[in-house]
């Protein structure tokens, strides 16, 4: 909820512009001189400050610098008559936003206070974004029956604001899929703040969520404004909830319970109006039994569920995948390579225990590693090529000519990729890449049989 501080000595003027901001569901506070807007200023946090500039006991420079003061992104209008017009545009050299000339009209000031929090909403977005360190596709890849499921959930949930639980392993990009909520649903505008729970530390999750007062702790040298204040309006993701002590359990539970809740250290109740998505990798069901996650808070966060299925379940996307990997990595290095045919059908046949960001992770390092214009077997790790017998001997001796060790890793390639499908020659060939009768001629050339 945005709030507003309106600075006017005129009760007519005050009471008009009282109603004009209450009626837009902004929180509305007013006070009639400078000396009282100070006061103001110092019991409680304002989004908005919009003043008249002359006034008894305190003019507007006075309002504007104990604003700034308190904190330097609210935002400050100031109104002036035009015989004042040169200390107003003073007020915008010591930081006020802008100012209006009286006398103006209702949709002169509604544009200008639009103006003025959108600038604001982007302040605080791109400030967290300087801070953050985010990884991810910015999309999601694959076109399996698998993410078709997972594409339509999101479909369904987006329009709603009730929130998400987003259930998969570590690293199938689940932060992903809540950004595609967010940014398919109508707060696709608004701000999307993202937390790891399991990367903080029980002593600082607290303070990032709620955000802290001055003083409230040692190191607490200015006020700092938590991920649910930086989101307020828009989307806040929970990542890997389960790792949220107790102790902050209850804390969150009221927030979506009542929206609202206190800075550390803070007495002043705010409110927000955020959509929460969580994820985790845990079975929070078995936490619950275990004592280690409240039951009222996982019901409350499970109002719906998406289902991320891992990488090893959907082979299909995995060429693609490794694609946009490859050229984003290829870019980033100014290191223009492609990959070998028996590369791709190493990957396919590896179980991904790490998901997309293991796979993402390999990519980079082969187009690091690799000396030619593309990605070999030998690029990638021991534990994705599994080389044995005579393909690892192969390797080993430095007088075979390529072309014979690429053959013997193809003639690997093709085996481990027929056990792994019980000989089924049709899957094998559509894991490997190629066609049926392709594959027939190649286990002829080799003499691969069951």
């Amino acid at each position: 909820m945005i709030r507003v501080l309106i600075v006017e000595d005129k009760a007519s003027m005050a009471r008009m512009l009282q109603q004009l901001f209450a009626s837009k569901g902004h929180d509305v506070t007013v006070a009639s001189d400078g000396a009282e807007a100070a006061a103001r200023i110092q019991a409680a946090d304002f989004h908005l400050v919009i003043t008249d500039l002359k006034m008894p006991n305190g003019d507007g420079l006075h309002v504007l610098q104990a604003a700034k003061a308190k904190s330097p992104n609210t935002i400050v209008l100031i109104m002036t008559a035009f015989g004042t017009i040169e200390n107003a545009v003073q007020a915008m050299r010591l930081g006020a936003f802008d100012y209006l000339l009286k006398p103006f009209s209702i949709a002169e000031i509604e544009l200008k206070v639009e103006k003025a929090l959108e600038q604001q909403r982007l302040q605080a977005e791109n400030a967290y974004l300087k801070d953050s360190l985010r990884t991810g596709l910015g999309r999601l890849i694959g076109g399996s029956g698998a993410m078709q499921q997972v594409y339509g959930f999101i479909q369904k949930v987006a329009p709603s604001a009730a929130p998400v639980l987003i259930l998969g392993e570590s690293g199938v990009g689940k932060e992903l899929v809540a950004r595609a909520v967010h940014d398919t649903g109508p707060r696709s505008g608004r701000p999307f703040i993202a937390v790891n729970c399991a990367a903080l530390s029980e002593g600082l999750v607290e303070s990032e969520l709620f955000g802290h007062e001055r003083g409230a702790f040692t190191g607490a040298v200015a006020q700092k404004k938590g991920r649910f204040e930086l989101a307020d309006g828009g989307t806040l993701f929970l990542d890997e909830i389960g790792e949220l002590p107790p102790s902050l359990q209850t804390k969150l539970l009221r927030v979506l319970q009542e929206g609202e809740f206190e800075r550390v250290g803070g007495r002043q109740t705010l409110r927000v109006d955020v959509r929460l998505i969580a994820a985790t990798h845990r079975d929070l069901p078995g936490a619950i039994a275990a004592g280690r996650f409240r039951e009222d808070l996982y019901y409350r966060v499970n109002v719906l569920s998406i289902a991320v299925p891992p990488l090893r379940e959907r082979p299909d996307d995995l060429p693609a995948l490794a694609e946009h990997f490859l050229s984003r990595a290829s870019e980033a290095m100014h290191k223009p390579v492609t990959m070998a045919p028996e590369v791709l059908a190493l990957l396919r046949q590896y179980r991904w225990p790490g998901n997309v960001r293991e796979l993402e992770n390999v990519i980079e390092r082969a187009v690091v590693l690799t000396d030619g214009a593309a990605i070999r077997a030998a690029d990638l790790p021991k534990e994705i090529t599994g080389l044995s017998g005579e393909a690892a001997e192969a390797f080993s001796d430095p007088t075979l000519p390529l072309d014979e060790k690429m053959a013997r890793l193809e003639q690997e390639a093709i085996r481990r990729t027929l056990d792994s499908v019980g000989w089924n020659q049709t899957q094998a060939a559509r894991l490997l890449g190629i066609k049926r009768s392709s594959l027939q001629y190649k286990m002829k050339r080799y003499g691969l049989q069951r």
